[in-house]
């Protein structure tokens, strides 16, 4: 039943009063082809599309805000387009998570300042989907989340390819001498084949999936392939939702609770997601004023088994398969034990009722319960002596014999030193060494960018290593894989343990007891902080300053310490 009657609608203060501004707004209306009987009374429902032309996830964005439309239109509501910043993973520098914040602010004031009355978001490239929701979040309005989905699977000669993770795989290949040149390009020509995100469990695809366990969009929508028609319906499905949304009034903070947090924890652990989760869902629920230790993630990765076999974490399959397969209901409904089933989501239903008759096709892509690819520790977070505030690995896409290891530190300043010293014949280094990149974290990047996965050094390549412990206060993407220890906490660009690792220190990595520890003495650690010295700001104007000034660590969820919580914020008056 409808809570709210038209006059009711937050639209209204712009189009249904008799003063001179209502005047203005309808005249204005009326310029665009509308006439009153349009919008007088409807649902004003903004549609957040983060398509744009260098946004390659989102080509298909341009036709599928006409089928939101469309939705809008036949459930009785009146659409209007509003473009945000589109947050292009592979184009973007120095990276999209120091605009994340950005875009979380416009998606709030684009939905405070105008006639909105609820909300379409439609997103999917990696930070769009938190950036997205956090602004949703904090704005309180009616708002449904439309995922881009990902793209067909890859492919190259008779061999399927996954998008990033092959990416590195043959990046690898080709600097050990091991494939041409034009089997490179023949690789750069196959591995991106249509519209919609990585294919891999990468983050988009996480992202995705966690959006619909929190309840932000349709039941299934996260699975949907981009050029799939059962996307285009579901767009269509989303705007028509959007409208009665809004005359039930149910809003972002209705639904979320901190069991709707648990759920998506449990989801990123059954499908090996992205370690940019952590970060993500940290922010998201501090917009809902909830708190999210990163102690919480370990509670649920030491009982939550992996059962997505899409990789990298999975040894074989992608996101296309995973849809086939039964996609993310599927996957849920074999957790159902560890779920919290009466959370609310955009439909009105609960997650348990959402997930009713879901089932599992192809039990090698959806494992089930009594046949996981690993019992728990899909991911995993780490704290010690070298990490304080915390640190996380993907223990699933990791070499299972680097997850307990002790090895002498090679460390590189920056991304800069690093890519000039990486390959040369004369560097340090061995199999057993600990890679260390530093000044890579949210203040030293800047943005925290996605350095993480420290390519292995061209000698040990040409030796046959694939895989060794690497560590940084950087990201890594989702589509990653390999030992590698992020997200350091403090960053070293603050003074935090990883600023004070020097060349052949101990460094101990064990997964299992959560350990990340610098083996040197207390006095030592001692002496070496009363040396630092910290670095100038890397910003003296601009947004770059706002990030800089306000940016919190990663443990904290990298969103401005003033963004976060419920604290209300007035309506504009219409003057």
């Amino acid at each position: 039943m409808s809570k709210k009657k038209p006059e009711d609608l937050r639209s209204h203060r712009w189009y249904g009063v008799n003063d001179l501004r209502s005047f203005g707004h309808r005249s204005r209306t009326a310029q665009m082809g509308y006439d009153r009987s349009d919008y007088a009374g409807k649902p004003v429902i903004a549609i957040i599309n983060t398509w744009s032309d260098i946004n390659t996830c989102h080509t298909h964005f341009k036709q599928r805000v006409e089928e939101v439309k469309r939705g809008v239109w036949q459930a009785g509501g009146f659409p209007l387009e509003m473009p945000a910043m589109s947050l292009a993973e592979p184009m973007q520098k120095p990276t999209t998570m120091l605009y994340r914040n950005f875009l979380a602010m416009e998606t709030e004031e684009l939905l405070r300042s105008y006639p909105a009355d609820g909300a379409v978001l439609m997103g999917g490239c990696d930070k769009t989907t938190p950036a997205l929701i956090m602004g949703a979040i904090s704005m309180n309005l009616p708002a449904i989340y439309m995922p881009a989905g990902p793209m067909l699977s890859g492919h190259w000669r008779d061999t399927t390819l996954g998008s990033g993770s092959d990416t590195w795989k043959y990046w690898a290949e080709l600097r050990a001498g091991n494939i041409t040149e034009r089997d490179w390009q023949e690789i750069e020509d196959g591995i991106a084949r249509s519209p919609g995100t990585c294919m891999t469990m990468g983050t988009a695809a996480t992202m995705m999936s966690l959006a619909e366990s929190l309840g932000f969009s349709l039941p299934g929508a996260a699975s949907i392939p981009a050029p799939d028609s059962n996307h285009a319906k579901m767009a269509t499905l989303t705007g028509k939702r959007s409208v009665e949304m809004v005359w039930e009034d149910l809003k972002p903070r209705d639904f979320l609770r901190k069991e709707s947090f648990d759920n998506a924890i449990v989801t990123l652990m059954a499908m090996g997601g992205s370690t940019n989760a952590l970060i993500h869902l940290v922010a998201m629920a501090g917009r809902a004023g909830i708190k999210l230790p990163l102690d919480r993630f370990n509670e649920f990765s030491a009982k939550t088994p992996l059962l997505a076999n899409v990789r990298p974490s999975g040894d074989k399959y992608l996101m296309e398969d995973f849809y086939y397969a039964g996609g993310l209901r599927a996957l849920l409904n074999e957790l159902r034990d560890l779920l919290d089933l009466s959370c609310g989501t955009v439909n009105g239903k609960t997650l348990g009722e959402n997930l009713e008759g879901a089932r599992i096709y192809n039990p090698d892509v959806i494992r089930t319960r009594s046949n996981p690819l690993k019992e728990s520790g899909g991911l995993v977070v780490l704290r010690g002596t070298l990490a304080p505030g915390g640190a996380v690995i993907k223990a699933a896409a990791a070499s299972p014999k680097l997850l307990k290891h002790i090895g002498k530190a090679v460390v590189f300043d920056d991304y800069n030193d690093m890519a000039a010293r990486i390959d040369r014949d004369d560097l340090e280094v061995d199999a057993d060494s600990v890679l260390v990149l530093r000044n890579a974290g949210p203040l030293g990047g800047p943005g925290m960018p996605e350095w993480g996965m420290l390519p292995v050094p061209k000698k040990l390549l040409k030796q046959g290593v694939r895989d060794m412990v690497r560590l940084s206060d950087a990201r890594m993407s989702g589509t990653s894989y390999g030992a590698c220890v992020l997200h350091v906490a403090p960053e070293s660009f603050v003074g935090g343990p990883l600023a004070l690792v020097r060349d052949g220190d101990l460094i101990e990595l064990d997964v299992e007891k959560r350990v990340l520890n610098l083996n040197i003495s207390p006095e030592e650690m001692h002496k070496r902080k009363s040396a630092w010295k910290p670095a100038a700001r890397k910003y003296e104007r601009g947004y770059g300053a706002i990030f800089s000034q306000h940016v919190k660590q990663a443990d904290e969820g990298c969103d401005f310490d003033f963004l976060e919580g419920t604290a209300p914020v007035a309506e504009p008056e219409i003057h």
